[in-house]
Order: structure tokens, then C-alpha cells, then sequence
């Protein structure tokens, strides 16, 4: 056992755990964030994605030790249900999930996506969920979402710009 500090959801946090705890249990077993799903436990369904310093992870198979001192945004440091992501609320909007088991992860996936490209095309939507697996049937409603809130964190930013 050891204590490692991490960032989650913007807040310092100090875990105890041994060093190859993978990540996914610490955020769900010690924190207490149970947005981020455990689905094949082989880094092959994206259910646990995070983002670890922007760039979208898997958590399942990632070792506590490699993430110590960084930045980590699970599901729950998105949006709130009072002011949900605009990705969140293009979801809602467009009816995007089904179960929902594995949106936490597309809804992580699309979000480092937005963060560096705010204009996708459909297939690069659909590449940067090509880890994420939904076996619901929803792919053509949840690439429809990630477009409609592109478009309004788009609308958002020219706003704000305007407002200047």
C-alpha cells in the first residue's frame, strides 16, 4: 500500500491502495464514482473511459501508480443534473441511450473529442467512438448527439464571443 495523490473532478485526492490498483476500482471502490462502468475488464468495451489529462483512458487495466499527480474526469465531474454538458443534454435530446450502460464512456470519448475538434465530420465522430462499445443500437442517435452539441458549444462560444 502506498498513497498516491490524484486529481478527479478537479478536487485532490489521497488513495491508499497498492500501486497496481487498477484506476477503475480506485474511482469506484475508494471514491465512491460509480458513473464509470466495469464492462470486459480488458480494455476492450471503453464502459470505464476517463479522462486522464484530456485524453480519453481506459480505466480498467490502468495501474494507480501511472496516474499519480494527474488529471482525471470521470462521468461525474461533467456536467450536474442542473447545468448538464451540452453533451450530456444532446443525449437527453436526442434519446441517444437505451440501457445506458456503456454512455459514460461514449459521453467521456466524445467529450476529448469536442475538446480538440468542435467541427466533426460523422466519421470522425464515428472514429473517436470506435472504442466504445453499445450493443443497444443507438450508434446513429448518439453520432447525431455528438453533432448537436458540437454545434451548440459552437453557438455557445460565438456568444460569448459576441458578448465581448
Amino acid at each position: 500500500m502506498q498513497a498516491i495523490t490524484l486529481f478527479v473532478n478537479g478536487r485532490e485526492v489521497g488513495v491508499a491502495a497498492a500501486g497496481d490498483t487498477p484506476l477503475l476500482d480506485v474511482l469506484r471502490n475508494h471514491l465512491g464514482l460509480m458513473g464509470t462502468k466495469f464492462g470486459c475488464g480488458l480494455e476492450q468495451c471503453g464502459c470505464c473511459m476517463v479522462l486522464i489529462d484530456g485524453r480519453a483512458e481506459k480505466s480498467c487495466g490502468k495501474a494507480l501508480s501511472t496516474v499519480a499527480g494527474k488529471n482525471i474526469l470521470t462521468i461525474e465531474g461533467l456536467g450536474t443534473p442542473d447545468r448538464p454538458h451540452p453533451l450530456q443534454q444532446a443525449f437527453l435530446d436526442e434519446q441517444a441511450g437505451q440501457c445506458g450502460y456503456c454512455l459514460s464512456g461514449i459521453l467521456i470519448s466524445a467529450k476529448a473529442l469536442l475538446d480538440r475538434n468542435l467541427a466533426p465530420s460523422r466519421r470522425e465522430i464515428a472514429e473517436a467512438l470506435d472504442e466504445n462499445v453499445c450493443r443497444c443500437g443507438s450508434h446513429n442517435r448518439i453520432l447525431r448527439a455528438v453533432a448537436l452539441a458540437a454545434e451548440r458549444i459552437r453557438e455557445e462560444s460565438r456568444a460569448r464571443g459576441a458578448a465581448r
